[in-house]
């Protein structure tokens, strides 16, 4: 099959879809805005890609030509535009056919509330294309509030993982209780609330004469981003610069093994479409700490495979690590059910099969 895949090179979601098709004996075409080149992550040579000459908002609509140019070129069986806002402007704008556009998020639960413009943008997009995806049931919902149908078909596609890759390995030989979060160090995740909650548990602790267990209590927090500096200044503030440690940016590569030295795994964002770092977690058999976002909640069963509580409440998120630090057989259990759902709903192998299915309809 002939596929034109339209996205940012730079994100590791699109050069694992990429790689993925192309590694299916697929004919795949990569084709991104100038400033979305692929970074670190390694796309295979088997990708033929393309840079669009402009860059920015402006590219969407400025880049037309030239995406109808390459389109007409390739004469590709399908094509995949990933981001409805973005991607997915470009897209209609280059009048491009066979079109599956694949929603991510903030497209459809910000973008199109941010002006009357920006809504008439969106539901335009989503309706010029021929199929709409959807990572999760949720998120597909939301599509059908804006779309005025609560009838219409969107396909699910899971952005699972490598279960060769994300497996329980042996544990670190350590006394320590490691908690751990993979995200990018912006608001909308809420790592704030994870350092509070931090605070409110070795208060408990030591209030309680449970000075050894606090003692013991890490939190090793992965990524980068705006609030790195302001984060840090917290962790200071509350005097947690012994128990928190900000560990920086990592490429997916990495992943597996920075989620090895966790005991427990905790997600406090304050929305999220759907919940990848928690399932590459539950694939490695980690217990799992979510707040109530719609995307955690499909992922995470409440009381099987983890703890779901508020957001934006650091208390709930203390009691929550409390119960599984107490509790090593819960924890072991949780990570147990996890690693099945994970087995069952989000191999990678299944849902690149099921993006296959919907590219043959077309």
């Amino acid at each position: 099959m002939k596929i034109l895949f339209l996205a940012n090179a730079a994100s590791i979601h699109t050069v694992r879809w990429v790689n993925a098709l192309s590694e299916r004996g697929n004919e795949v075409h990569l084709v991104y805005k100038f400033d979305d080149e692929p970074k670190e992550n390694i796309i295979s040579e088997k990708v033929l890609q393309y840079r669009l000459k402009y860059s920015g908002t402006k590219g969407y609509f400025l880049n037309a030509k030239q995406l109808r140019n390459v389109f007409n070129s390739i004469k590709p069986d399908v094509v995949n535009a990933h981001y409805a806002s973005g991607y997915g402007l470009l897209a209609r704008t280059a009048r491009v056919k066979s079109l599956v556009l694949s929603v991510w998020g903030s497209d459809v639960y910000d973008f199109p509330y941010q002006s009357r413009l920006k809504m008439r943008i969106i539901i335009d997009n989503l309706r010029y294309a021929n199929k709409i995806a959807s990572t999760s049931e949720s998120m597909a919902q939301q599509v059908r509030v804006l779309l005025r149908d609560n009838n219409k078909e969107i396909f699910i596609t899971p952005f699972g993982v490598d279960l060769l890759r994300f497996r329980k390995t042996d544990k670190k030989q350590s006394d320590n209780i490691v908690i751990g979060n993979i995200k990018s160090l912006q608001e909308v995740y809420g790592i704030e609330y994870l350092v509070q909650a931090i605070a409110i548990l070795k208060q408990r602790f030591e209030h309680s004469g449970h000075l050894d267990i606090s003692k013991k209590v890490r939190v090793l927090i992965y990524g980068d981003g705006v609030l790195r500096n302001e984060l840090e200044l917290l962790t200071n503030k509350l005097n947690l610069h012994d128990s928190i440690t900000f560990m920086g940016s990592i490429p997916n590569s990495e992943v597996p093994s920075a989620l090895g030295k966790m005991d427990i795994f905790c997600a406090t964002s304050n929305q999220e479409s759907f919940g990848v770092s928690l399932v590459e977690a539950m694939a490695i058999g980690l217990p799992v700490v979510a707040t109530d976002v719609s995307g955690f909640k499909e992922v995470v069963e409440d009381g099987k495979t983890g703890i779901i509580v508020k957001r934006k409440n650091p208390q709930a998120i203390a009691e929550a690590l409390e119960t599984l630090i107490f509790n090593s057989e819960l924890r072991q259990k949780y990570g147990q059910n996890g690693r099945t759902k994970v087995e069952k709903l989000y191999n990678w192998e299944d849902n690149v099969n099921k993006m296959l299915e919907i590219y043959r309809a077309i």
